[in-house]
């Protein structure tokens, strides 16, 4: 080839920097324009403006929750262990209190009968259980060994399935307080939204020790720990949005979630903490996160 020809193409096209740089312009752009055009339709509708902030509330109280990780030490086995049972209580409650037991009465508000409602959740339970378990066969090994070098494949697959199953609890609790401020009462949707963010502090700690035990460096860790609360101001946005269309959805969303996380619990949580000889402290851990999930779920509304 001409070296001429090459300079002279080269010349008249951007070089490879430029259009990288052009097309992150564009995407943030883009961006912008969604955001502004979101934020319009927000303000323009008190109901989903309130259910916005309500949501926003209870994402920083996930993200605060993750601040203990960023001041501690390196977690022994037994202290990971105790995390991993006191993380599987705090979900095996949630998935009762914050979930079943709502979702149910939320189908019997709907129209249905005792066993229509029951049939409804149990049937949203195992649909969640099935989406984990094809989850759990199809997920890719080669992106979480990526930075964690030594680290087993299951193990690592295992912490991204319970990070994944916080994550999916914290969307229908995002719906139920949307679904809170848009049933007209903001006082009732208020005291929802300060009860699901209390809930949700233990959650992003949990998430956040789950990784660093997994072999993660502290600020990647404490950052996705933070990141799985943000589904909750989208989640409470859409609640509030649809629930005059659809709120037929809400008890099938909140027993999909509940299916989900018992899926974890069951299938990767407690065999992990009980891998290492730790199986009292696991154990113990379990049941202080059920008692405090509990007492939050039933105290707070």
């Amino acid at each position: 080839m001409n070296p001429s020809s090459s300079l002279a193409s080269a010349a008249g096209r951007p070089s490879w920097p430029l259009r990288q740089a052009l097309g992150i312009a564009i995407v943030l752009a883009g961006v912008l324009v969604l955001g502004v055009q979101f934020w319009q339709y927000v303000a323009s509708r008190p109901v989903v403006l309130q259910a916005l902030t309500g949501g926003s509330v209870a994402a920083l109280a996930t993200a605060l929750g993750t601040l203990p990780i960023v001041f501690s030490q390196r977690l022994s086995d037994r202290t990971q262990d105790t995390l991993f049972g006191f993380g599987a209580g705090v979900m095996l409650a949630a998935s009762a209190f914050s979930l079943i037991i709502p979702g149910i009465a939320a189908a019997r508000a709907s129209g249905a009968d005792a066993w229509g409602a029951g049939g409804i959740v149990g049937s949203a339970i195992l649909l969640g259980g099935l989406a984990l378990l094809v989850l759990d066969r199809v997920l890719p090994h080669e992106h979480f060994i990526k930075g964690v070098e030594g680290r087993d494949t299951r193990a690592l697959r295992r912490t991204w399935l319970f990070v994944f199953a916080i994550a999916l609890h914290n969307l229908p609790e995002g719906l139920a307080i949307g679904v809170g401020f848009a049933g007209g009462d903001a006082l009732r949707g208020s005291a929802l939204a300060t009860g699901i963010a209390i809930q949700d502090v233990p959650e992003g700690l949990v998430v956040a020790a789950a990784l660093l035990a997994a072999g993660y460096r502290r600020p990647f860790a404490v950052a996705i720990g933070m990141a799985s609360g943000l589904v909750e101001p989208l989640g409470a946005v859409f609640g509030a949005v649809i629930v005059s269309h659809s709120a037929l959805l809400l008890p099938w969303g909140l027993g999909f979630a509940a299916g989900a996380m018992l899926f974890v619990i069951s299938h990767e949580i407690i065999p992990e903490s009980h891998r290492k000889g730790h199986e009292a402290f696991a154990t113990g851990g379990l049941m202080v996160g059920f008692v405090l999930m509990m007492l939050l779920d039933t105290a707070l509304g």
